[in-house]
């Protein structure tokens, strides 16, 4: 684990309302960086609120923050990392013989460039197969770029399958990976979503 880790405690929560401009530069920054190495997964500039928003408002948006920013209460660094996870299978990649329902998928996956090697995106991942497991689905789900394919082993590398490519001329993406959840515990960060768990037990 990378240092970062050790000496900032790191805690997961739902995405609120007042989060989205970090969210947005986060993507923004990982967008731009992607772009620089020639992969084209995210439109140049990140997304528009317009496609962050309803994330956070269905409550399926999570932000993984460095809780010592909370100790300068005039800063306002964007989030350490992101990461959508939702029963949404998009249609112009899932099938119905894939049993769409039978997994959660992840989406907008990102970790600040100056966290990047610290095994957070690993740890995430992780996280996103156990909360399929909880919730009693067999696989975790995504999609990413088509021509990556050093993207496509870090996938490969952290036990996902590739299924296959669906090749759309308007999509970058397209290229369908799954692995089986699992009862994973991660101790990269601290889960401030089993408190809510807890409460609605």
């Amino acid at each position: 684990m990378h240092t970062n880790t050790l000496l900032h405690p790191l805690a997961l929560r739902r995405a609120e309302p007042a989060d989205l401009p970090g969210v947005l530069t986060l993507l923004a920054d990982t967008a731009e960086w992607l772009h620089a190495r020639g992969v084209r997964q995210w439109p140049r500039g990140g997304f528009g609120a317009e496609r962050i928003r309803p994330l956070i408002e269905d409550r399926v948006l999570f932000v993984l923050d460095d809780e010592l920013r909370y100790l300068d209460p005039d800063e306002s660094a964007p989030p350490v990392a992101t990461i959508a996870l939702d029963g949404h299978a998009d249609p112009e990649f899932w099938t119905a013989d894939d049993d769409p329902g039978a997994a959660l998928y992840v989406h907008k996956l990102a970790v600040a460039r100056p966290w990047s090697g610290s095994g957070l995106g690993d740890a995430l991942l992780d996280w996103a197969a156990a909360g399929a497991f909880a919730s009693g689905l067999p696989w975790l789900r995504l999609d990413c770029a088509k021509a990556n394919p050093r993207l496509q082993r870090y996938y490969r590398n952290r036990g996902f399958q590739h299924l296959r490519t669906v090749d759309l001329p308007h999509r970058s993406s397209g290229a369908l990976f799954q692995r089986r959840s699992e009862d994973l515990v991660t101790t990269a960060f601290r889960d401030l979503t089993l408190a809510e768990l807890i409460t609605a037990a």
